[in-house]
């Protein structure tokens, strides 16, 4: 790709970056450089850039970084960054919204609270954006991104746009089951006419639950796993209480002493950290209970 590298500099110059730092860019505040960091304003512009790099370099999404944990060493490949015309949010009629895969999950629950739409409350308590949230079917309070999905607008590597019902998605718990080489662009959302004070309260209630429950304003990245619905009755946080020193760290790497699902960096924790902390968790609870546990963070090597 070298060869290409000048060329692809000159006509991206003021959104392309070389060995860009990504430590900044997400939650856990862990990560080095990327050897291609891309902010892509419009649509038009990233279809010229995937065409340039014609599908010869590992690609990967960056949402709000809520959820990811980033290796330290560097990544070889193009980090791409939806900006700009990716953050528009708008009511298509009455009762549906179109968001930018950019639009922020609080947001898109604030957007439809003011429209009086109910139906949104629980993305009000989801860190990250509609693109993520979608991929990996987000939710909370027993609701999930599926349950007001219209249809959801992606580009694939070729740099062709498609339009994918969700009635067409293989939505299971945590998971779209929609392919890593898809972008997302857009979604359409539908929510139900109501009153806005009753909505409000209805978020106010459920951030609430949510403070008292997890932790907030430190460098955390959510729930780590995925709870093993078809394992066990137990929720992952019961089965790490049961199975782990939740006092166990590694370097920096450390257990919330609010919700044992969530990991911490207390400081300065280091990518290896963070893995030795998940795996020995992991491990831990297997040996234990039996159950294999899956990460819920998404994990860039």
């Amino acid at each position: 790709m070298n060869i290409k590298l000048k060329e692809l500099l000159s006509e991206f110059s003021n959104n392309l970056k070389l060995d860009y730092d990504l430590k900044k860019k997400n939650w856990f505040n862990i990560g080095g450089k990327t050897k291609l960091y891309y902010k892509a304003d419009n649509l038009k512009e990233l279809i010229k850039f995937l065409k340039k790099i014609e599908n010869k370099e590992k690609i990967f999404i960056l949402g709000g970084g809520s959820n990811t944990l980033i290796t330290d060493k560097q990544f070889d490949g193009v980090v791409i960054k939806l900006t700009n015309n990716f953050n528009n949010i708008s009511m298509l009629s009455e009762e549906i919204i179109i968001a930018g895969s950019a639009v922020t999950d609080k947001s898109l629950s604030e957007f439809a609270m003011e429209n009086s739409l109910e139906g949104f409350e629980f993305l009000s308590c989801i860190p990250g954006t509609v693109g993520g949230g979608i991929k990996m079917n987000a939710g909370c309070f027993d609701r999930e991104f599926k349950d007001i999905l219209i249809s959801i607008q992606v580009l694939d590597k070729s740099g062709q746009v498609l339009t994918i019902p969700a009635k067409n998605i293989n939505f299971k718990y945590r998971d779209s089951g929609l392919s890593d080489d898809l972008i997302f662009l857009s979604a359409s959302f539908k929510g139900l006419k109501n009153d806005k004070d009753f909505i409000r309260a209805k978020m106010k209630l459920l951030k609430e639950k949510k403070e008292l429950a997890q932790p907030t304003k430190i460098k955390t990245s959510g729930s780590t796993f995925k709870n093993p619905i078809e394992q066990s009755d137990k929720k992952v946080w019961q089965l790490i209480k049961e199975s782990v020193p939740l006092e166990k760290s590694f370097g920096d790497a450390s257990i919330s002493q609010k919700h044992c699902n969530f990991f911490v960096n207390k400081g300065n924790a280091k990518f290896k950290d963070m893995k030795k902390l998940i795996e020995f968790v992991s491990e831990s609870v297997f040996k234990k209970t039996g159950v294999k546990l899956e990460t819920e963070i998404k994990i860039l090597e």
